[in-house]
């Protein structure tokens, strides 16, 4: 009964960590077969996956899925005691779950996951051991809501009642919908709440801009932005789920138990707000919208509060805090009456106070007398109900103030694609020098008609609807295009510098001409994260402008752009913007008529793909990057899609990944690629081993690590990853001592290079080995207290899973 107990309560966390991982879907058949199956001959083919899961079963297992452990424990228990065979069923199921890898953690997480070609080797484990499990490692605590960038004056009375509306303390987690026109202060508001309700929430405040997410047909990416939470949580990249679903369960699961704030900013729809709605007591979520859309979620429980314009009182404080109070004082009937013609929106009124604060013997009697004499009105920017008035004249206003240089770029940032931008983007779309742009930027800041926060700068929606509007009367028929172009054209040079800073080496097809300016990005690690952030930033204005210039058929920097984009994706998993990026740039390729670009985008293409479990279409894109490959007749091309080619049969048909691997080698060693020809040479052993071929497997892989050792660079991490996978056939040849001899070499190799993900893979198996009848177990609790440590601070779903093996071995 206590073993019994013991194999329930180790598989009940790895299912509880699987259940969140990006694996669920494909081994959640082989769990509802176990729990479904009933009498004689139960013990065949547990895991085999020979016949379909029963609609029953599966409804029983999806409802497990979002259970906790001790769900999880009490059924399997149930399943252990009541069926014959069913401990058996369990232990070869955890082993070949634990085989199938790759799915949210590293292969040989599980529980007793050692596996000799699916059979499981595991045992009971017995006493012994003291074990005392690690201190969890303090997240830093998220603080990411913006500062207010002028003071914040009035709304009192909205601030006392969102204060009644989120009562603090709450046993729920509260939900409101702060409501009004376009520039009436909902993101100021919420901001300003925000900032003084910051200890009410000790575990917190996120922030995520909707804007900055949203595509050409509008919403917003719902799995980036639970992506971006999970992050300021603590998920580190490997362990963070592709899908939407695997992510909103992860993130409920990193929510729970703590009081945070969210701050969801210029949100259109409400799957949004949904996909965020933390699981902690006492925790909020604050969403900002002018979308009526929104109303939906009040059957859910949300509490709206529509935000009205500013009264004439308080619209004077703005003033008289701008302006001066002796100057309100002198003129009070002009005062009110610029209020009114702003329609008492706060954007508006800073921009009437930049310009009486920068136009000499300017008065507010004669701005109120030019703004009512302005007849010009931007339709689009009347506030909606009862009130007709429209605050089109301020900005005309503001506009005919600024010099011919200022007025142009004002009109070209209001045509970017990007919603915000660097000074690099503003030159490029101004065809201005550095210099020259930076003052242009100040003077656009002083009139107020630009925001710069972070080393970035925006446009308020309203000013940039107006910017928009003057750049249609006034500049010429291809000047957007003509725009455009040179923006795309300064990223793929900016591009260019930030993906050679982050690996200097591999496979490009574009011709890169950095122009007269050196690469702003330092040699070395501190260049490559300095690359990697400035991606980051840029990454939303990147997939903009490669959505409006394939819009245009500008094909050439499309396609360039798209293919040093993908340096980012490599360590910074944002699966949408990486398969749309290459999307638009294999189709620009296939438009220019360059058959290499085309093959090397699409074969990268089937990355995002599989990852997001798309197999079908990623195996059409490979079976086009072949047939592109052998037009272009490039050798280093042509191994390098054989290379993305094994790596998808290795998901779906892993008979024939060695043959695209063996071709892989045979290409690369035709052209003199010696590092392609040695990475080929690992994935080739690792197959060769997967399908019960170690000894081929084990002289495959010694010339893979001693290939990335030979050179004068040698990569002691990639040879590394050779030497785990070189441990595990030397424990399927069935020697367990040269096992871990290798896979203890690769330990200290990965730990003395910073490779926590891939150390921890090699511990897990080296506490596989240990585990087993007869295993030295001398450094099992080391090894595993080293591994849930590692997960543990990368935000591992499975952390759960390895705490509970690591209490299996307490006495």
């Amino acid at each position: 009964m206590e073993e019994l107990a013991a194999l329930a309560a180790a598989a009940a966390a790895q299912f509880v960590g699987l259940a969140v991982s990006d694996g669920w879907e494909s081994a959640k058949g082989r769990v509802a077969r176990f729990l479904g199956r009933r009498g004689e001959g139960a013990g065949t083919g547990a895991a085999g996956g020979a016949e379909p899961a029963a609609g029953a079963e599966l409804a029983t297992v999806d409802a497990l899925a979002g259970a906790d452990q001790d769900a999880w424990r009490a059924g399997l228990l149930r399943v252990l005691l009541e069926r014959p065979g069913a401990e058996a069923e369990l232990r070869t199921l955890l082993g070949e779950l634990a085989q199938l890898g790759g799915f949210g953690g590293p292969p040989g997480l599980g529980v007793n996951s050692g596996t000799q070609y699916g059979v499981y080797q595991g045992a009971v484990i017995h006493g012994g051991v003291n074990y005392h499990a690690p201190v969890a490692k303090a997240v830093e605590v998220p603080d990411e809501i913006p500062a207010l960038r002028t003071r914040f004056h009035n709304r009192t009375g909205e601030l006392a009642e969102i204060d009644g509306l989120i009562p603090e303390g709450a046993d729920h987690v509260s939900v409101l919908l702060l409501g009004g026109a376009p520039g009436v202060g909902k993101t100021a508001t919420a901001t300003r709440w925000a900032h003084a309700s910051r200890s009410r929430f000790p575990d917190g405040q996120l922030y995520v801009d909707f804007a900055a997410l949203r595509g050409p047909a509008g919403g917003g990416d719902v799995s980036a932005a639970v992506g971006m939470c999970l992050r300021s949580l603590g998920v580190e990249e490997e362990y963070l789920p592709h899908s939407l679903a695997e992510r909103t369960r992860l993130y409920r699961q990193r929510s729970a138990g703590r009081r945070m704030l969210l701050m969801l900013d210029d949100v259109s729809d409400p799957a949004q707000v949904r996909a965020l709605i933390p699981r902690g007591a006492g925790s909020a979520l604050v969403v900002t919208s002018s979308s009526a859309r929104l109303t939906e979620l009040f059957a859910d429980g949300a509490r709206p509060l529509d935000l009205e314009p500013l009264t004439t009182a308080s619209a004077l404080l703005i003033l008289a805090d701008r302006c001066g109070e002796r100057a309100i004082a002198a003129e009070p009937e002009a005062a009110e009456r610029l209020v009114a013609l702003c329609g008492g929106l706060p954007v508006a009124l800073h921009i009437v106070a930049a310009r009486l604060l920068t136009t000499r013997r300017l008065t507010l009697a004669g701005l109120a007398a030019e703004l009512a004499d302005d007849s010009r009105r931007l339709s689009a920017m009347s506030l909606r109900g009862e009130s007709t008035v429209s605050v089109s004249g301020v900005f005309d206003s503001a506009y005919r103030q600024l010099g011919p240089a200022e007025a142009l770029l004002y009109r070209r940032l209001g045509r970017l694609p990007c919603r915000s931008f660097d000074a690099g983007t503003a030159a490029a779309a101004a065809d201005l020098g550095a210099e020259e742009t930076l003052e242009l930027l100040d003077a656009l800041q002083d009139a107020r008609l630009l925001e710069y926060g972070q080393q970035r700068y925006r446009m308020h929606d309203l000013v940039r609807l107006h910017a928009r509007e003057r750049a249609d009367a006034e500049e010429g028929p291809g000047s957007h295009r003509e725009l455009v172009e040179r923006v795309a054209r300064s990223y793929v040079v900016r591009v260019g510098h930030a993906d050679r800073a982050v690996r200097a080496e591999r496979l490009r097809i574009a011709d890169f001409d950095p122009g007269p300016e050196p690469s702003p990005f330092a040699g070395g690690g501190a260049g490559r994260e300095e690359a990697l952030a400035w991606l980051e930033a840029e990454r939303a204005g990147i997939v903009a402008v490669l959505r409006e210039a394939s819009g245009l058929g500008l094909c050439t920097p499309v396609w360039q752009l798209a293919e040093g984009f993908t340096a980012l994706f490599l360590y910074r998993r944002h699966l949408g913007d990486w398969r749309e990026s290459l999307e638009l740039g294999a189709a620009a390729a296939a438009g220019d008529l360059v058959p290499a670009a085309e093959a090397r985008l699409r074969s990268m293409l089937s990355r995002p793909l599989m990852d997001l479990g798309e197999l079908a279409q990623a195996r059409r894109e490979l079976e086009k990057a072949v047939a592109c490959a052998e037009v272009a007749d490039r050798t280093v091309l042509r191994a390098s899609v054989m290379e993305f080619l094994g790596r998808y049969r290795d998901r779906v048909e892993p008979s024939r990944a060695i043959e695209a691997y063996e071709r892989s080698l045979e290409l690369n060693t035709e052209a003199g690629e010696a590092r392609g020809a040695a990475i080929a040479l690992l994935f080739l052993g690792r197959a060769q081993d997967a399908a019960g071929d170690p000894a081929r497997a084990l002289e495959t892989l010694t010339r893979a690590r001693e290939a990335f050792l030979a050179g004068a660079e040698p990569d002691r991490r990639m040879a590394a990853r050779a030497g785990i996978a070189l441990g595990r056939t030397h424990d399927h040849l069935g020697d367990a001592a040269r096992a871990a001899a290798e896979l203890r070499e690769a330990v200290r190799v990965l730990a003395r290079e910073g490779a926590a993900h891939y150390e921890a893979e090699a511990l897990l198996a080296l506490a596989d080995l240990a585990e087993r009848p007869g295993g030295d177990r001398t450094d099992l609790a080391a090894d595993l207290a080293r591994a849930l440590e590692i997960h543990e601070a990368g935000g591992s779903p499975l952390t759960a899973a390895l705490r509970e093996r690591l209490r299996a071995l307490e006495p």
